[in-house]
């Protein structure tokens, strides 16, 4: 491959990562290959200049500014990236460069913590806007809204606040936060985040402000950008006086005077990272003196005054003991390597997972064999290779649940591998969870505080187990699990009056894998009742529109486990209801018509534009597709209305559809 060949690969290779990392938050390489990659570029460029160009990687920042949180504003301080640095030589270099031009100057080094920046703005004391960082020149989006929601977001300044105040941060997820919005996803069935620097950028773009709060955001300032009203000469000065108003900055900072002490504070850090509540992916060294730094001024991407160190990614050879298989509250499958301890950055490990059947199957590892292991800038360990075989074979996870014993079951698209009964112990909460959600039996009031504190005390171990509780009133109050006897008495009622749902509810309930609130109507408007439903066989189960082999196969695994099929007769005898109730639809206007909802209607949500739309005789799928007649689209309605625009479907909005009803 020819020096121009490369240059133009890597612009591209480096243009799609950062699209993912800054603009789509789901990265699909780690930091250390993306710098490689950034340092090589930077290298070739150097050398051949006559094939460097203006819009290279190497010349601007960070992704786009995005419309998503807010309204995109104008920096009045550009936010900037930092200079990487991988050796202790580049280190020195730059330490004894600003020696020679300023005899004795101050340096800082501290953490670089592995988030999303943001700015602050204040006005004589008061937070006026927080703002991303965007293309990091010119724009970022406004979020404000968002920023005010993150506990460590301080909104007036109490102690001798300036006329104007202007801060940057970084915004992260705590490792535990993390892991708690990662379980939360899992239980909902929503696709979980990679690490927390993707969880923390995807949750402050969000639109819904409550989302934010839930998530529990952390932030550290790590910078004055701008002030009036108030001088101040160093950094660690600055540090001060947002301490006094209780803004959180970057920890345990340390200022040294030379090389050697600059990379002694270098080498704690990284000791000591793995002790960490977060994540950190280098140390910041930066000049203290604000004079030293207005003298050396700006590149058009990074400032003179600061470099990033980068910790090289730390790897060692171990030993698999082990594979050990837990069932997560999904049901899913988790494989999990056991090796001989090790350390690494600072801490010791002796376990990392192997995420699913096709990870094994990629690594073709099995017990017995030696596998590298490694850490980057991220506190969990992985494993990155087999260095030597041991095993003539692959290790396989078995067919059946190492819990309960129950078949288990691939879903279709997806790595994943899943208990398929009803009364897996590893799946009670989660099955219980769902079972009394919006989407299925609706079970207004009863939420999973609750259900983990009965499952924990006895009282449910299955969702049968729900409409026995009215068995247990008195030492339910008694308890107050649920409450005191109003609120008690007010949940039993709900239970109650549940059993008369449509069965359609009752077996979206059951949590049969690729059987959602639509396929469960499709299949009780054909088959009536859930008796018919159980006793059918493929061919049948095939003839109901929408439902392929996958489906009708998993649907027939479910009702031939004996397990299931005492929990369904169970909630026969507690006289939960079977039957399909046959509804007239108001209208016919829509007969015939599938559509697809999108985006964020003026009035109604998604789930009641479609019931809407039901009712009058129409069909909801959820993608796009030939056959889709109309899409119903709101605000940021995104990639559908793009291939629905592309397909030339007609788009309509909410006031047109309701037209369409009454016309």
């Amino acid at each position: 491959m020819d020096i121009r060949t490369e240059i133009e690969n890597l612009k591209k290779e480096l243009e799609y990562h950062s699209e993912l990392y800054y603009n789509q938050d789901a990265p699909k390489i780690t930091d250390y290959e993306y710098d490689m990659m950034m340092q090589r570029l930077k290298k070739l460029e150097a050398e051949h200049p006559e094939y460097a160009t203006n819009d290279s990687p190497t010349k601007h920042v960070g992704g786009s500014a995005k419309r998503e949180a807010g309204v995109l504003v104008r920096h009045n301080v550009p936010m900037l990236s930092l200079q990487d640095v991988f050796s202790k030589e580049d280190v020195d270099h730059f330490v004894e460069d600003m020696i020679a031009r300023f005899g004795d100057p101050e340096f800082v080094v501290e953490y670089k913590i592995d988030g999303l920046s943001m700015s602050l703005r204040y006005e004589n004391g008061s937070l006026v806007m927080a703002e991303t960082r965007g293309d990091g020149i010119e724009y970022g989006e406004d979020v404000t809204a968002n920023a005010k929601e993150v506990e460590d977001v301080i909104q007036n300044l109490t102690f001798e606040p300036p006329e104007y105040l202007e801060l940057r941060g970084e915004v992260y997820m705590k490792n535990e936060d993390f892991e708690r919005v990662n379980e939360a996803q899992e239980l909902q069935g929503k696709r979980l985040f990679a690490n927390p620097r993707n969880c923390a950028a995807g949750t402050l773009r969000q639109l819904d402000s409550s989302i934010v709060r839930s998530r529990g955001l952390s932030m550290f300032v790590f910078n004055l950008q701008q002030v009036r009203g108030m001088d101040f000469t160093t950094h660690s000065q600055a540090y001060e006086y947002m301490k006094k108003n209780g803004i959180p900055v970057i920890e345990d900072y340390r200022i040294c005077k030379s090389a050697d002490e600059v990379w002694d504070a270098i080498q704690a850090i990284g000791e000591h990272r793995g002790e960490l509540a977060y994540d950190i992916d280098g140390a910041v060294v930066k000049l203290n003196s604000y004079a030293q730094r207005e003298t050396l001024g700006n590149t058009s991407k990074v400032p003179r005054w600061a470099v990033a160190y980068k910790y090289p990614p730390e790897e060692k050879e171990a030993t698999i003991l082990d594979i050990e298989l837990s069932v997560g509250r999904t049901g899913r499958i988790n494989p999990t390597a056991v090796f001989t301890p090790i350390r690494l950055c600072g801490t010791t490990v002796s376990r990392a997972t192997l995420h699913n059947q096709d990870f094994i199957d990629d690594l073709g590892v099995d017990i017995g064999d030696t596998v590298l292991v490694y850490k980057s800038g991220e506190i969990i360990p992985k494993i990155k290779s087999v260095k030597k075989k041991n095993s003539p074979s692959v290790y396989k996870i078995p067919d059946t649940c190492p819990v309960c014993g129950s078949r288990t079951h691939r879903e279709e698209g997806t790595a994943d591998i899943k208990c398929t009964s009803a009364a897996c112990p590893a799946l009670r909460v989660r099955n219980i969870i769902h079972f009394v959600s919006r989407e299925a039996m609706d079970l207004k009031g009863f939420g999973s505080v609750y259900i983990e504190e009965l499952v924990d005390r006895g009282y449910l171990s299955d969702v049968a187990d729900i409409y026995s509780l009215s068995d247990h009133r008195d030492e339910l109050i008694s308890l107050g699990i649920i409450g005191k006897e109003k609120n008690t008495d007010k949940l039993l009622s709900v239970i109650e009056a549940s059993k008369s749902n449509d069965a359609d509810r009752l077996l979206t309930g059951l949590g049969i894998p690729n059987v959602g609130k639509s396929a469960a109507k499709e299949l009780l408007d054909h088959f009536g009742d859930m008796d018919h439903l159980m006793e059918a066989d493929m061919e049948k189960l095939t003839e109901v529109s929408d439902i392929g082999e996958v489906t009708a196969l998993c649907i027939r695994d479910y009702f031939s486990e004996e397990a299931n099929r005492r929990v369904i007769e169970r909630l026969r005898e507690y006289g939960v209801n079977f039957k399909k109730e046959k509804k007239e639809a108001a209208s016919s206007v829509f007969a015939g018509k599938t559509f697809v909802i999108t985006g964020t209607l003026p009035s109604m949500g998604r789930s009641e534009a479609k019931d809407l739309i039901e009712a009058n005789g129409g069909k909801v799928t959820g993608s796009v597709s030939k056959k889709t007649d109309y899409l119903v689209a709101g605000e940021a309605a995104g990639s559908k209305l793009d291939k629905a625009q592309a397909l030339g479907i007609p788009v309509l909005s909410e006031e047109e559809l309701l037209k369409m009803i009454e016309s």
